[in-house]
């Protein structure tokens, strides 16, 4: 893991060298005195210390670039800190294609249920409404969607990690969403 976890930091050090220099400075500069005032300031960390960072230190991480084992690791872990999986929206941008998809897998086992949290496959649509620059309508869904989180009417998922909440199937979580837009 150290020669290709190495291999994809160094790869990561070029790009923001050969085609960012300008914009960006690494952790290690600062420490000799250069300034990541209005810059990207690069972090690198190894996959165990960053799993520890993003637990604890989370807002010091705007943006996390990994090899996919270590990225499914993190991101998790991320999700777990706002609500767990089911609240975790997905998207894979690129220059001229965007795709929007909940980070959970399929779930068959809960397959025709009216179980599941919904979360986040909606807040996945509310990322797509809002790269279509949809905001009004992206704005609607997440305030439906805050509100029926605040009034603790939730699917077991989050009824379960929250005192005093209403657990409801995943058409009431809906309903409870269109109500509080």
């Amino acid at each position: 893991m150290k020669f290709t976890e190495g291999a994809f930091r160094d790869w990561g050090y070029e790009v923001a060298e050969e085609q960012y220099a300008d914009q960006t400075v690494a952790e290690a500069e600062t420490w000799s005195g250069a300034s990541a005032e209005g810059k990207i300031l690069i972090k690198d960390r190894i996959a165990d210390a960053m799993f520890q960072q993003v637990l604890l230190r989370p807002d010091e991480y705007d943006v996390v670039t990994t090899p996919n084992l270590n990225g499914d690791y993190i991101s998790d872990a991320c999700a777990a800190q706002v609500g767990g999986l089911g609240m975790a929206p997905g998207a894979n941008v690129g220059d001229e294609i965007a795709v929007f998809e909940a980070t959970h897998g399929t779930a068959p086992k809960y397959a025709g249920q009216d179980k599941v949290n919904p979360g986040s496959l909606i807040l996945s649509a509310v990322m797509m409404l809002e790269h279509m620059e949809w905001n009004e309508a992206a704005g609607l869904v997440n305030k439906g969607l805050e509100g029926a989180v605040e009034a603790k009417t939730v699917t077991y998922d989050l009824e379960r990690q929250m005192e005093g909440a209403t657990k409801v199937s995943t058409s009431q979580f809906g309903e409870a969403i269109i109500q509080h837009m």
